[in-house]
């Protein structure tokens, strides 16, 4: 009996894991989009429907990483 409660409760500690794992990522995405519309908008005064276009962030890195 003893076995089939560890097996239970290690079950439920891997998915505890992974949730706060996923949980952490999600957490960390939105972070990353909030600050990047912030301080593109906000601090960049630009608008906001460039804040999630390509060629936006690939000008800032030109810009950032130019010889």
């Amino acid at each position: 009996m003893a076995k089939k409660n560890n097996e239970v409760t290690r079950r439920s500690s891997v998915w505890k894991v992974l949730l706060r794992l996923v949980l952490v990522l999600l957490i960390l995405v939105i972070a990353l989009v909030g600050g990047m519309i912030v301080g593109y908008t906000v601090v960049g005064k630009q608008d906001m429907s460039d804040v999630l276009q390509w060629s936006t962030w690939k000008h800032v890195f030109d810009l950032v990483f130019a010889p």
